[in-house]
């Protein structure tokens, strides 16, 4: 591994599998560790403080009541639920950048895979808004390219998509990428829980802690993984979802 400076930026030369199979030196942008934890941010404007993910009925049904409980729920939506199936798609999407064929469909299939509307709806809201704040802040014509062929073929693109590919038209660590994906998803699912004044803020920081080997976990199996393993097990988010739909008093989008 070599290193070398250019101004104010660092590169590292790290190495990827493409499609075929061989491996290729390129070159990765430590930087890219502050563009993830803006993209991570709970400030980043994608909306993600309006969604629960199931978590609003979970609360509800009294399926989820305690710090406890909690890390119990996160875990198993990390290991075996759409976090695991997302970082898997981010993985795959981020392979693909220079192939649109494929990106396409993969987006496709993104697009498709939740189990109810509110979930459906979750991603795809949020997956567009993270590629044109993105693209504001920090531009490629690459992911302008890309923008406008989702467009023509009106096509909307799933968040771990979005993010996949904005993180590899930068040169970020794919590695990486998927551990701050996965870290944020599982901080929103705290922040929900707080926010329903299920747990306090000392207590969602313990959750969060406790929640990093499970991260850590899903981020290296999922960058390993087959692309086309992209199963959940996660019936009682579903039915959580489902439920929330008509939940009478809510604060949450999903």
């Amino acid at each position: 591994m070599t290193t070398g400076t250019t101004m104010a930026t660092t590169t590292i030369t790290a190495t990827t599998v493409t499609g075929t199979g061989i491996t290729t030196p390129i070159p990765m942008d430590t930087d890219g560790l502050l563009k993830l934890a803006a993209w991570t941010s709970p400030s980043f404007p994608v909306g993600a403080f309006a969604y629960s993910h199931g978590l609003e009925w979970a609360v509800e049904a009294g399926l989820v009541t305690d710090a406890a409980s909690l890390r119990d729920w996160a875990a198993h939506l990390l290991e075996h639920g759409a976090p695991r199936q997302d970082a898997i798609l981010l993985a795959r999407a981020y392979r693909q950048l220079d192939d649109e064929a494929a990106l396409l469909e993969t987006a496709e299939l993104a697009a498709a895979l939740k189990g109810t509307a509110e979930l459906a709806q979750e991603t795809v809201v949020q997956g567009g808004a993270f590629l044109r704040t993105v693209r504001a802040a920090w531009p490629d014509p690459r992911l302008d390219a890309l923008a406008t062929m989702f467009s023509r073929e009106k096509l909307d693109l799933a968040l771990p998509v979005a993010v996949g590919i904005c993180a590899a038209a930068h040169r970020i660590s794919l590695a990486d990428t998927l551990r701050f994906f996965l870290h944020g998803m599982a901080a929103n699912t705290v922040s929900a829980a707080i926010r329903l004044s299920m747990i306090g803020q000392t207590d969602g920081q313990r959750v969060t802690a406790a929640l990093e080997p499970v991260i850590l976990s899903t981020a290296s199996q999922a960058e390993a993984a087959d692309p086309d393993a992209l199963w959940s097990s996660v019936p009682m988010v579903d039915w959580c979802s489902m439920r929330h739909e008509t939940q009478h008093t809510r604060l949450f989008r999903s």
